[in-house]
């Protein structure tokens, strides 16, 4: 099977015309902002955070899925495995918020090197079952290990503390707004590896990548440390949602999880980092609502959405927005 029967079409960012690249970049980030701030004005803060925290995720898969061409089916174990480590640092340590997610999303680095360095050696299809594998691997230790994870009852009653600031500490209102810039500050991030040199070599490597070999490049290490920094971004949201939600459970690392994402970065659009933000803002709140109202079908109606999408708009919905604009323009 090729990777063009797994992956749906990529639409990567195409910059337009130098004269107008730079006002519509800073109009977008300016339009960003304003929706990431008044969010929780909208609609309910914790919700809100979810939001913030799925898009993270997304972006940080889109990273290895839209750039360097990369579907993995297993990213859950280091948002999981984040959550884990910042859910026991918080708890026995006692340090702020920030550094515990901080120590968690270095974890999700740390674990995810031995996993690229292993995986990267396959692609298509085969990566994604290898790293789906390497993933159960982590949810059942997760389960068995119960002294420290806590197994079925997850780990509960995780601390929010931040300098001993009470409005942070109680108010998920005023939490959103001390979290944000951890994610804003991922996001960043992800943009600045994308339009670096190093990015460039990914996108390479994803069109053709003997090509990219024959010119000097040395594949698989370029795709492990995409695999590493894109799991380090998944475990600062990890950790975020975890702290968040004040408890860790083994969804955080069931399969189910790596199929979300998936959902998100597909359903927004895959290689233009906006996408994912569009999508987690798209399934959480279908999902909050549905929750609000007592359907219990979620699954059937974010699934069918997915199909739609895939169907009619396999840029996906960011993607095919970019693709009418750049057709207006021509």
């Amino acid at each position: 099977m090729t990777q063009s029967a797994v992956l749906p079409e990529v639409s990567v960012e195409t910059p337009p015309r130098p004269a107008r690249r730079s006002w519509q970049r800073w109009a977008l980030l300016a339009v960003g902002l304003l929706a990431a701030l008044t969010l929780p004005w909208v609609i309910y803060p914790p919700v809100a955070m979810d939001i913030a925290c799925w898009a993270l995720f997304a972006v940080a898969l889109d990273i290895l899925l839209g750039y360097t061409g990369l579907l993995s089916f297993g990213h859950a174990a280091y948002w999981g495995g984040s959550a884990y480590v910042t859910g026991l640092v918080a708890l026995n340590v006692g340090v702020p918020f920030p550094l515990a997610v901080l120590a968690g999303a270095l974890a999700a680095m740390l674990l995810a090197l031995p996993v690229g360095y292993l995986s990267v050696r396959r692609s298509g299809i085969y990566f994604a079952m290898v790293t789906l594998a390497f993933a159960q691997m982590i949810f059942f230790l997760a389960n068995q290990w119960d002294e420290v994870t806590g197994g079925e009852n997850g780990l509960q009653s995780v601390p929010t503390s931040f300098f001993g600031i009470e409005a942070v500490e109680t108010d998920s209102f005023f939490f959103y707004y001390a979290a944000l810039p951890i994610i804003v500050a991922g996001v960043w991030f992800a943009w600045r590896i994308v339009h670096s040199p190093f990015g460039r070599v990914l996108v390479s490597i994803r069109d053709n990548a003997p090509r990219a070999r024959a010119l000097g490049y040395d594949v698989e290490k370029y795709k492990v440390a995409a695999f590493v920094l894109s799991a380090g971004l998944a475990g600062l949201a990890g950790g975020l949602f975890a702290i968040s939600h004040g408890f860790v459970s083994l969804q955080e690392v069931n399969w189910t999880t790596s199929g979300k994402v998936v959902l998100i970065t597909v359903l927004g659009g895959i290689g233009t980092l906006w996408g994912g933000i569009v999508g987690a803002a798209i399934i959480i709140v279908l999902e909050d609502q549905m929750a609000s109202s007592g359907f219990e079908g979620i699954g059937i109606i974010t699934g069918t959405v997915f199909v739609v999408v895939v169907l009619l708009f396999r840029r996906g919905v960011w993607g095919s927005v970019l693709h009418l604009l750049a057709r207006r323009r021509e």
